[in-house]
């Protein structure tokens, strides 16, 4: 793989000094050229052409120098390339010069965002599901992103979208198994996997992950509601076991105190109508009306 290498080049603005002096040599042998010429002219002579050419040529060259000027921004690199060949990468900001034959690429050094659009894949369990993420990154290595890959922009998003698939067939959307890390539960897990893939992957384009997240998770259209009438069933059997144990509970709390305190003494009949009734009563989704015994209480 190319590896970048950092390169120095001239500062712009000596460079600048002495591309003046080339104009002011090229306009001084103009100017000597013009009077030379009135003054051969006058004295019936032929003038000197050398000083016209000599001065075109080191105007021309002051011209071609003057390609060599560029600025760069912060975060921002630019790839020198002679002929084909390689040679180095500029990451000073600022204004600089190099070689007029150099051709200077710029690579942009700012973390980008990538939003991937909403992908229906199946999870670990074959449940169709749809998922999206945000990936959050930058070019590191400027020669690798140049002459590895073709298009690393477009290469990150491919490689992304393979990324976010291999990752969904690995782990079951929810209701997994004991300590299973989740799609939709294990968020940081999730993330930190995806990243580490993802770095994995675009590695050789010299590009780095910063952050890799979930964006959209959801079930896909055509089972979502059969997903959701399973969860509402499972929220229903968890709410009526806490019912049920807090009931229990109650209901044991009240033959406790009834036999420790003394208030009156139950048959195991009487115990086991009691507690018929009191789960009755706090177990029901309803209000309970209970018949009030005006009686004995073994009437």
């Amino acid at each position: 793989m190319t590896r970048e290498q950092e390169v120095r080049v001239f500062n712009g603005w000596r460079a600048l000094m002495w591309t003046l002096m080339v104009f002011a040599i090229a306009v001084g042998l103009l100017v000597w050229f013009v009077f030379s010429a009135i003054e051969a002219s006058n004295a019936g002579q032929s003038p000197n052409f050398w000083l016209l050419v000599g001065g075109v040529l080191v105007l021309g060259l002051g011209v071609f120098v003057c390609n060599g000027f560029f600025t760069l921004q912060p975060n921002e690199a630019r790839v020198l390339i002679l002929f084909g060949q390689y040679r180095g990468t500029v990451r000073i900001s600022g204004w600089h010069w190099t070689n007029p034959l150099n051709s200077k690429v710029r690579i942009s050094l700012r973390s980008r965002n990538f939003n991937s659009e909403k992908l229906k894949v199946n999870d670990k369990r074959g449940n169709p599901i749809e998922i999206a993420v945000v990936v959050v990154w930058r070019v590191q290595d400027t020669a690798q992103a140049s002459f590895d890959v073709d298009q690393f922009r477009e290469y990150v998003e491919v490689q992304s979208e393979s990324a976010v698939r291999h990752l969904a067939n690995c782990y079951p959307y929810d209701y997994g198994e004991e300590d299973e890390i989740t799609l939709r539960s294990g968020v940081e897990d999730i993330s930190q996997a995806l990243q580490q893939e993802l770095q994995d992957r675009v590695r050789k384009a010299g590009v780095t992950i910063e952050e890799a997240r979930l964006t959209h998770l959801a079930y896909a259209p055509e089972i979502a509601g059969a997903m959701l009438r399973r969860q509402q069933a499972e929220a229903i059997i968890d709410a009526r076991q806490k019912i049920v144990h807090g009931a229990v509970s109650m209901v044991q709390m009240a033959l406790i105190e009834l036999a420790e305190k003394q208030v009156v003494e139950l048959d195991d009949d009487r115990k086991a109508a009691m507690v018929s009734n009191l789960l009755v009563v706090l177990c029901s989704e309803q209000d309970a009306h209970p018949v009030i015994n005006a009686g004995t209480l073994y009437a």
